[in-house]
């Protein structure tokens, strides 16, 4: 056996005492580790419950649910299958966009796309309507960013086109300019 020149190196030698000053140190930072969590209500995820300060209160975004909408179900109840909040006319305060529809038990009812905001009183009360049902329209890809509310529409050509199949989509965008809201549209390929 060849010896080393170089000497022996006995801190390089572990020990019980070793492992557990090792096993301490860690159990710290990961004890500190969770102390130093984010927290959940600040979660960018939670679009719904967006709040914004005016003067010194707290201003929460309207909530959908608790809004009467301009919508004729025939009895049945409505259906508030899409949302999303932002400062759309720079006040401050957020409004709520939503995507509603009747409830159908199958098939795919006309959407409305409403902008809500806090009313005087405790319910939201709604102050434009950018898609009426009676446009016969559903809606994807929807989202507030910026200020600015996008979706894509998708129509029917006519009526003999399937109610399962839309044959044409638009992809449009609204802004507050000048006291209303600016609809700005493109035709997506493929549409007829």
């Amino acid at each position: 056996m060849q010896t080393s020149e170089l000497p022996d190196l006995a801190h390089t030698d572990t020990k019980p005492l070793h492992w557990l000053a090792t096993a301490a140190a860690m159990a710290a930072v990961i004890a500190a580790a969770g102390l130093l969590q984010p927290d959940p209500a600040a979660s960018a995820s939670a679009s719904h419950r967006t709040t914004a300060r005016h003067g010194t209160e707290a201003v929460t975004a309207p909530d959908p649910a608790r809004a009467v909408f301009p919508l004729e179900c025939g009895g049945q109840e409505h259906t508030v299958a899409k949302q999303a909040t932002g400062d759309l006319d720079g006040d401050d305060r957020p409004e709520t966009v939503a995507v509603v529809h009747c409830a159908a038990g199958s098939g795919t009812p006309p959407s409305g796309v409403y902008v809500l905001t806090r009313g005087s009183g405790a319910a939201p009360r709604v102050v434009a309507t950018l898609v009426d049902p009676a446009q016969q329209m559903s809606i994807s890809d929807f989202a507030v960013r910026d200020g600015i509310i996008s979706a894509t529409l998708l129509g029917y050509s006519s009526d003999a086109v399937a109610r399962c199949c839309p044959d044409q989509q638009e992809q449009v965008t609204w802004q507050w300019k000048g006291g209303a809201f600016v609809r700005t549209a493109k035709t997506a390929p493929g549409s007829v």
